[in-house]
């Protein structure tokens, strides 16, 4: 495919990268892409842009490293997919996990700046998008960092953000083809219920081997301390609101729940005689 026919194709859709676009917040950036689609302007070069070029050349690592760690298989590689009702909205995906159906995106990003809530937040749209022209209630995100880590992210399907999501893409879309300006639609993306999908190593950090260090230390005391909290309770009667001795006062409160504090141990008069 050459760059001329590539750039023909995307003024006929809205994809998965334009949605990000159209539900972020940069007016400067949407209005760009508004006078795209229209052909007013090129698409923009991206062969100097560092970042980008790094995602490209890795993805092919980043999806073998992806089903290496989750044992499963990514197909539909670079399938161009439509949505079935509605013919301006189309993606081409990264790939399809075989064995859930998921859509799977593969990312490069930072070190510095990354964050698995920040990274699903800022490609939500794009997973959102992808997920309603492929079908599918599943998406994976694959993100190799500067930093020589792999992260896998696993994002549901979010019905009422992608009711939202298809009437921003909707208005932006007449807009391309009455030429009307476009505006921001200022819809935060939902937030973010990441999966816990990692084994992680800790034995290198140092703040890590302090408190499991105290957590070991103080585990016996805590079991002896719950349990002697549990017997002092059962000791109260019922009919009491409050008791104490041996520098420990219990108290009840009006919902029943007992709650407990120190005081100062009374000197016992064995002690002054």
């Amino acid at each position: 495919m050459t760059k001329k026919t590539h750039s023909l194709d995307r003024r006929q859709f809205i994809g998965g990268s334009d949605a990000r676009i159209i539900m972020g917040k940069d007016e400067k950036a949407l209005h760009r892409l508004w006078r795209e689609k229209r052909g007013e302007v090129a698409e923009p070069d991206l062969s100097d842009a560092l970042i980008v070029q790094l995602g490209l050349v890795t993805e092919d690592l980043n999806r073998r490293w992806y089903e290496r760690n989750s044992g499963h298989r990514v197909g539909d590689v670079q399938r161009r997919a439509t949505h079935p009702t509605i013919p301006w909205m189309a993606a081409t995906l990264d790939g399809l996990v075989k064995e859930t159906g998921a859509v799977f995106e593969a990312k490069f990003m930072l070190p510095w700046s990354f964050s698995e809530v920040s990274a699903t937040e800022k490609h939500m749209a794009q997973l959102q998008h992808n997920m309603l022209v492929a079908g599918t209630k599943k998406s994976v995100l694959s993100i190799i960092n500067g930093g020589g880590k792999w992260v896998e992210l696993s994002v549901a399907a979010d019905p009422i953000y992608q009711t939202i999501l298809i009437a921003a893409e909707k208005a932006f879309w007449r807009a391309v083809k009455v030429g009307e300006t476009p505006v921001l639609f200022d819809c935060e993306p939902p937030k973010p219920r990441i999966e816990a999908v990692r084994v992680v190593d800790m034995s290198a950090s140092n703040s890590w081997a302090e408190f499991a260090g105290l957590f070991l230390e103080t585990r016996e005391a805590h079991t002896n301390h719950e349990r002697a909290r549990s017997e002092l309770k059962g000791l109260m009667p019922e009919d009491a609101k409050e008791a104490m001795g041996h520098g420990i006062r219990a108290r009840r409160s009006k919902s029943g729940a007992v709650s407990f504090d120190l005081v100062e141990m009374e000197v016992s008069r064995a002690s002054i005689q």
